[in-house]
């Protein structure tokens, strides 16, 4: 399969090289100067750029009629543009706030736990993430995630980083040098705590969960989440 890489930072090399020893070949390695010459040779895209090459590198690839995976976080306001432009091209898409396949399993064990705590008014729920200092959004994509499917199934109508008021959760958002991402959702009482948490030792799982997700959606015409790449649903 042939890749374009559209954002070649740290993660975009971890990615090429686990592409590269799946047996895939680059044929585009761009950055935010660069031009998209080489997009019409891929079979499929990953971005991992920034919120603000974000747009322009899917609508890129929408116009080309190349499947696109995109992991880049801070740009959602535009979220609902790009799938309707997706589905006006007749194109094929993926975002996702995190391509690991142990966090897309810790979404999965988040709404469960959500559920299961909705009917048990003791406990107040909060979330912290850490990550590493060159990270540009806060709170984190991941972390974003996992308070909509609080919300999705529970009373809780909104996050915030600042102080809660009733029905919102609390994010705590730490950029610490060197740290992947961290993320922990905490159910505390007067009595006791509930705590779950994922913890990313390095970038390979985010890389290759991408990197799966692409060998997936080639050929595919539509808009997917990991938990349709994991048949999760």
């Amino acid at each position: 399969m042939k890749i374009a890489l559209l954002g070649y930072g740290k993660m975009g090399k971890v990615i090429e090289r686990i592409a590269l020893e799946r047996g895939h070949e680059i044929v585009l390695r761009k950055s935010s100067t660069d031009s998209y010459d080489g997009l019409e040779k891929a079979d499929v895209a990953i971005d991992f750029s920034v919120p603000d090459s974000a747009v322009s590198n899917i609508s890129a690839c929408f116009a080309t009629n190349i499947p696109v995976v995109s992991g880049t976080t801070g740009w959602l306001e535009q979220y609902n543009d790009m799938v309707q432009l997706c589905q006006e091209k007749n194109g094929a898409f993926i975002y996702g706030s995190n391509f690991s396949l142990g966090v897309n399993i810790f979404f999965e064990l988040n709404n469960y736990l959500a559920k299961m705590m909705a009917n048990v008014k003791e406990y107040n729920v909060s979330m912290e993430e850490i990550h590493h200092t060159q990270k540009l959004d806060a709170p984190s994509g991941t972390a974003i995630t996992l308070a909509k499917g609080i919300i999705e199934n529970s009373g809780y109508n909104s996050w915030t980083m600042d102080a809660p008021k009733a029905g919102e959760i609390q994010i705590d958002a730490k950029r610490i040098e060197n740290v992947p991402g961290t993320h922990t959702v905490t159910y505390n009482s007067d009595v006791d705590f509930i705590e779950i948490k994922h913890v990313a030792h390095n970038r390979e799982g985010f890389a290759l969960g991408a990197v799966i997700a692409a060998e997936w959606i080639s050929g595919k015409k539509g808009v997917f989440t990991m938990k349709d790449v994991l048949n999760l649903i």
